[in-house]
Order: structure tokens, then C-alpha cells, then sequence
């Protein structure tokens, strides 16, 4: 019969807590208030989930997905939207030159 070590013990535990706490999602909440003479100053407003990812999308907790910086594929829709601003702004220069040109034969 082998013998487990305490450190192999500790280990395997800290696992199944991790495992639970982003099966079943972690909340942390607290509030930061700064008075002065009864007055107050600031108030900070902490809130932390700590889950894992599937957990989140199934409390509708997704905004990453959202995101342009965070979401795959934002660097291509960043370049696409910008060579679709781009062609826009030709669009639009283009059409204020012809509405400015007015031709010599109009101005009499």
C-alpha cells in the first residue's frame, strides 16, 4: 500500500476547491467609503466573480465576446472597419469636390 505525502494531499484538495469554485462561480463584493467630517468623499463599489468561462456564458456574464480588444478576430475587423472608413471618407470627399465645383457657365 503506498502512502501519500501531506504536500500530494494539499494539492489534490486545492484542486477540487478550484474546481468547484469556477464550477459553481465565487462572488466577492465590498464597498470602499471615504468620508471626511461625516461628509462622504468617494465610494468604491468591488464586486469579483471568480468562475470558469462556460460558467459565465451561462449566467449571461459573456461581455468578452463582445469586446473588439478581447474577442477573436479583432485585429481583422479593426483593419475592415478601418478600409471601410476610409473608403467613406473618399465617398464623401468625392462629393463635397462636386458639390464645391461649381461650373463657370452656372455662375453668370
Amino acid at each position: 500500500m503506498a502512502l501519500e505525502s501531506p504536500s500530494h494531499h494539499r494539492s489534490t484538495g486545492l484542486v477540487d476547491v478550484l474546481d468547484r469554485v469556477l464550477d459553481k462561480g465565487l462572488v466577492i463584493a465590498g464597498d470602499i467609503k471615504v468620508s471626511l467630517a461625516e461628509v462622504e468623499l468617494l465610494t468604491i463599489r468591488i464586486r469579483l466573480l471568480v468562475c470558469s468561462l462556460d460558467k459565465a456564458q451561462e449566467i449571461g456574464l459573456d461581455w468578452w465576446r463582445y469586446d473588439r480588444d478581447l474577442s477573436p478576430g479583432s485585429e481583422r475587423r479593426a483593419v475592415a472597419e478601418h478600409d471601410e472608413l476610409r473608403a467613406q471618407l473618399r465617398q464623401l470627399e468625392r462629393k463635397v469636390e462636386a458639390l464645391t465645383a461649381v461650373p463657370s457657365k452656372r455662375r453668370r
